[in-house]
């Protein structure tokens, strides 16, 4: 099935990567007050260039919390013929555990790893030196989880990343054109990646070093000409009506759907459209709405129907052979566009953080005392989290089950994100199973009928 065709709002080009820190003095980033010029940029760039030049390493988890410190060390890995790779987090447990898959960290914290690290302060080096052309065949590292919950490694060329952001630029170029860039999603997983990094890069466009964490720091910006705001579902849906915020020229929000009044709520407060984006670290972009109508596919994204219900999606931002199984049920409408119905896979989405339940179950199996764990989505008034129902090797009474759970969530805390720690228990003899001999989740689910 072919794709629709995007809307072209007035598309713009994006600038070749060789030119990103080329031209006239212009501003490309700031951290609260303070402005960040292309000239401090292009000469921190080239002397971290210069210092990975020297090294051995060739693959470089990255590590930050500042945005614009996490472009000086994008920037210098690619030109100094270095692998990115993007962790997607800074926790020491997980990142020793994925430490096969880099030889040193950089950071601009202090992460004791037992590799070679190297720490990038806001008072980074500068150098005037030339830098390094890149290779076509730049790359980046990210990880997905997996249905089994073993992280995963995805290869994203650094060429099909530009493609991606020209297509962004196609569909909201009007509003993207001379703006600035503020975001509440962190730029270590794809989606805060292009759209708060690579994107405002490409379009030369500033951007804000800082995370928004909380809609109040909104309300307390100078006023600015005209701001992109990329956010999720998960921070607008949490958004204060009475609080007063300056308008935005676009919303952009991605890694879950808003229903059609949360999009509206969302509009109304910001003063204009909400942008939604469908797609994932494997698959980059794939559709887009407004306004949480129907889902429009890219231009060059086709779907091909297979067996069982699933979806074979085609487009040229997937490395390799450029096609890759869906694990989303989709259904299409005859006109044009489709909805998102459902999942065949492990992998839930709490909050618009991606979790494995796979994962869950994998981590709590690996704590002593614990024979078999279900781990699946429990809801309650309106929120979504995390249940589990464990099998331990002897049955806890009443009493000693506060304490326990005390432990395993300390256990777990390591390894999960906050989100994916259960917070709904039960223990019980033996999982439920049906007469196949699969897990009957029904049954699971209905052992927690009763309140916490």
């Amino acid at each position: 099935m072919a794709g629709a065709s995007a809307h072209q709002a007035g598309g713009v080009t994006i600038a070749p990567f060789a030119s990103w820190l080329s031209g006239n003095e212009r501003l490309v980033a700031w951290r609260d007050a303070q402005p960040i010029m292309l000239s401090t940029l292009r000469q921190q760039v080239s002397a971290l260039c210069q210092q990975l030049q020297q090294r051995s390493e060739m693959r470089w988890a990255l590590c930050f919390d500042d945005s614009y410190l996490f472009c000086v060390a994008l920037l210098a890995c690619l030109h100094a013929g270095k692998t990115p790779v993007m962790p997607g987090h800074a926790r020491p447990a997980l990142l020793r555990e994925q430490r096969r898959s880099f030889d040193a960290l950089l950071s601009d914290s202090l992460i004791a790893m037992g590799k070679p690290a190297l720490r990038i302060g806001k008072r980074a080096g500068r150098s005037a030196a030339p830098l390094p052309a890149v290779e076509d065949s730049a790359h980046l590292v990210l990880f997905t989880s997996g249905s089994t919950g073993q992280p995963r490694e995805i290869i994203k060329p650094l060429a099909g990343l530009l493609r991606e952001a020209q297509w962004l630029a196609t569909l909201w170029g009007d509003q993207l054109a001379n703006s600035q860039i503020i975001a509440s999603v962190s730029h270590q997983h794809l989606y805060g990646l292009t759209f708060r990094i690579l994107l405002p890069l490409a379009l030369r466009l500033p951007f804000d070093a800082r995370q928004i964490l909380y809609a109040e720091q909104l309300c307390v910006r100078p006023p600015s000409p005209k701001t992109v705001f990329i956010s999720s579902p998960a921070f607008l849906r949490r958004l204060d009506q009475a609080l007063q915020v300056p308008a935005c020229a676009l919303v952009i929000s991605a890694a879950g759907a808003l229903s059609t009044a949360e999009s509206a709520r969302a509009a109304a407060w910001c003063g204009c459209p909400v942008g939604e984006i469908y797609g994932s670290t494997e698959t980059g972009v794939i559709a887009w709405r407004l306004g949480a109508g129907v889902w429009q596919p890219f231009a060059d994204v086709t779907f091909t129907p297979q067996p069982q219900d699933r979806w074979q999606i085609h487009s040229p931002l997937i490395a390799g052979e450029g096609t890759l199984m869906l694990d989303d049920r989709l259904a299409f409408h005859a006109e044009q566009g489709f909805d998102i119905v459902g999942r065949h896979d492990r992998v839930v989405k709490i909050e618009d953080k991606r979790i494995s339940l796979s994962e869950v179950e994998r981590r709590l199996m690996a704590l002593p005392g614990i024979v078999d764990a279900a781990a699946l989505v429990i809801s309650r008034h309106g929120r979504r989290a995390v249940g589990v129902v464990l099998v331990a090797a002897d049955l806890p009474d009443a009493d000693q089950l506060p304490l326990l759970k005390r432990q395993w969530k300390q256990a777990l805390q390591p390894w999960l994100e906050p989100l994916a720690v259960p917070r709904y228990w039960r223990c019980v003899t033996s999982i439920p199973h049906n007469s196949q001999s699969k897990r009957d989740w029904q049954r699971i689910e209905e052992l927690f009928d009763a309140a916490d």
